[in-house]
């Protein structure tokens, strides 16, 4: 199993970014997804999850300017980050979790930092 992330990188307050997260080795459109973000020294925090079904939930913190979506043909996930903001600099993680068991795996993290 796979989680390769990618769409990090040094952006400007206010500049967007796509976060991706191509996976392999797993029957996609089964699992859940999510995006967390850590911040050295602090505990990982969910940022958007989104059920095999497209349901949505999103942290106080990422309500408006964050998006997440999925591909199940590419089995990819996707985080569209607008506005982005000097807080929001964290390594952002992908996760699965399998509907059907208590399968889970995680992404190696992609570096995102707000800087100007």
């Amino acid at each position: 199993v796979q989680l390769v992330e990618s769409g990090g990188g040094l952006v400007q307050p206010g500049e967007s970014l796509r976060l991706s997260c191509a996976t392999s080795g797993i029957v996609f459109s089964f699992y859940h997804t999510g995006w967390y973000r850590q911040v050295l020294g602090k505990q990982r925090e969910l940022v958007a999850r989104m059920d095999s079904g497209g349901t949505t939930d999103y942290a106080d913190s990422a309500k408006g300017r964050f998006t997440i979506s999925r591909d199940n043909g590419k089995k990819t996930v996707y985080l569209q980050i607008d506005s982005l903001k000097p807080e929001d600099t964290a390594v952002y993680y992908c996760n699965v979790r399998a509907v059907y068991s208590s399968l889970e795996y995680w992404g190696q993290g992609t570096q995102v930092t707000v800087s100007s």
